[in-house]
């Protein structure tokens, strides 16, 4: 954590049909929690949705307009499937994009499968919330945390207002 040890709250969503109606064991979405918490991130709340923008859209605006969490890490719905509205989704809840969180995941996702094309996952900002969508499965939710994770701390001090400048550490 940053030198000053500050707790930011976080959320996990799963998006998953088959996992919100228990037929899929979710692992990516365990392994974001026990990663997070581990960084000292305190956990505000875990849910495994279905692949439904409405829901998405709903489960979303509710974690950061309601409950004011301070980071929603989601997991699923990124593909080309016709089932993957995770990225449309996006388009009702975030006020600002921060794409190169984005593509910093797909850059490094690259380098170890060409597949890593076909993400559309996006990264943005609700009120003083960031929202990162990564891939479903458990080995591309890790290989994308570990992009993200030494700036989140940082990112989440600037969208709370924090004014020191940006130069690297």
């Amino acid at each position: 954590m940053s030198s000053k040890e500050v707790t930011y709250s976080f959320a996990v969503v799963t998006m998953s049909d088959k996992g919100s109606r228990g037929e899929r064991l979710d692992t990516s979405g365990a392994y974001l929690q026990e990663t997070l918490i581990a960084e000292g991130y305190s956990l505000g709340h875990y849910q495994i949705i279905p692949d439904n923008r409405a829901v998405i859209v709903e489960t979303l605006v509710g974690l950061v307009d309601d409950k004011g969490v301070d980071l929603i890490v989601t997991t699923g719905g990124t593909g080309v499937s016709p089932t993957d509205v995770t990225p449309e989704a996006m388009d009702d809840v975030l006020e600002k994009e921060v794409p190169g969180m984005a593509e910093a995941m797909r850059s490094a996702s690259l380098l170890k499968t060409s597949r890593a094309m076909l993400s559309r996952g996006r990264v943005g900002i609700r009120k003083e919330c960031l929202i990162i969508n990564l891939p479903g499965s458990l080995k591309a939710a890790r290989e994308n945390l570990e992009v993200v994770l030494p700036v989140l701390v940082h990112a989440l001090e600037k969208i709370k207002g924090e004014t020191s400048d940006c130069g690297a550490a």
